[in-house]
């Protein structure tokens, strides 16, 4: 794994499923609010991962550590004024991961000590009103947003494959192992009021770059459709995003970058069912561009929870095959959870991952196991 790979890793966060039920409201009078939110987490993982490289020898590694799981550390801050028919409302929010005590692991011994970084994941304004919705700003990218707000083990740890269990930073969830990542982007972007249960929101994105030097004369085009109804005591949810962007080198190449993305979702009785997957070209797993042209990848994430009370109970499967045209790639990761709601706001995690990455030209593969323990604290 990279080094720029690992610390994009940093990046990686949702606030959905914790801003619009958790913030805490410091300020309301006369149409303005201002209200707070946040999330402290931290595990204790032990790994066992066997390396074999292509003469087929094997490299084993046991690390205990202690530190950030799936998302960072954050917190976060809401503005908003009604202006009679017209909502002006901004969110910020900062990041920062816990996995940092020892920088021997990511940097030169001369900047050992700690390194923690505050990672702006949000930074925007939204205008809202009868007609909708305009966001301007930072905020996450709309292609596969849904399957990774969607995943199971969000407020979790995950996969930590090509030597995530031993760094500095985030574990990986399902990233590369069912989805890519909804990297946060510079952006326009506008949402439709729900119309019989459906939304729709388009955007325009400022652009990855393929080098330093590529010249992009578009910007980056990312749209997502939201379904969402309730049949008697089921509630459905189904989605479908995708991506388009084009850019050129500079020795006249093109280099392309689009994807589709799907999913949904059915609750009944606590027990929820999701579904997901994606096709992408010239899209790497942190939505980075690809410069090989021929990279092809797609993935998949099958997930099954049961609440019963403050417990949650999740098996989880994914996986993803990439292939530049030389090499198919092959990343799949398992997982078995069990989440306890000790009080509202605390939560304490326990997992099981086994994640494996193997390919068709007999080069480094790997099996990382993974046993997790920690606590999720939200306000």
């Amino acid at each position: 794994m990279t080094t720029k790979f690992k610390l994009a890793a940093i990046a990686l966060a949702c606030t959905t499923a914790f801003n619009v039920s958790a913030a805490v409201e410091v300020y309301n009078n006369d149409g303005l609010t201002f209200s707070a939110d946040g999330l402290v987490n931290i595990f204790y993982s032990n790994s066992d991962t066997d390396t074999t490289d292509a003469a087929g020898d094997v490299t084993n590694s046991k690390q205990s550590r202690v530190k950030t799981g799936f998302l960072p550390s954050y917190i976060g801050f809401n503005f908003a004024k009604q202006l009679d028919d017209i909502k002006v409302s901004t969110r910020s929010s900062f990041w920062v991961t816990l996995s940092d005590t020892d920088a021997f692991r990511d940097t030169s011994p001369a900047d050992a000590g700690t390194g923690t970084a505050i990672d702006v994941r949000q930074f925007y304004a939204t205008i809202s009103g009868d007609f909708g919705e305009v966001l301007v700003g930072k905020d996450f990218g709309l292609f596969n947003r849904a399957n990774i707000f969607g995943d199971e083990l969000l407020t979790g740890y995950g996969q930590t494959s090509g030597g995530l269990a031993d760094s500095g930073f985030v574990s990986f969830g399902n990233i590369a192992t069912g989805y890519t990542y909804a990297f946060p982007k510079a952006q326009i972007t506008y949402r439709s009021p729900e119309m019989n249960g459906f939304k729709l929101a388009v955007g325009v994105m400022d652009p990855n770059k393929v080098s330093a030097d590529s010249s992009e004369d578009m910007p980056r085009f990312e749209a997502e459709l939201m379904y969402n109804t309730t049949i008697e005591d089921v509630a459905l949810k189904a989605w479908v995003s995708g991506v388009s962007q084009s850019s050129e080198t500079a020795l006249g190449e093109d280099q392309d970058q689009s994807g589709v993305g799907y999913g949904a979702n059915v609750k009944f009785s606590g027990l929820s069912l999701t579904a997901s997957g994606f096709s992408a070209e010239g899209i790497g797993g942190l939505d980075q561009m690809v410069s090989a042209q021929t990279n092809e990848s797609d993935g998949y994430l099958v997930q099954g929870s049961y609440t019963m009370g403050a417990n949650r109970f999740v098996l989880s499967y994914g996986e993803t095959t990439s292939d530049d045209g030389i090499t198919e790639t092959t990343n799949s990761n398992s997982n078995i959870s069990y989440f306890r709601t000790v009080v509202p706001g605390v939560t304490v995690v326990a997992e099981f991952n086994k994640t494996e990455n193997d390919n068709d030209q007999n080069s480094i593969a790997e099996e990382n196991n993974v046993f997790s323990i920690g606590a999720v604290v939200t306000f």
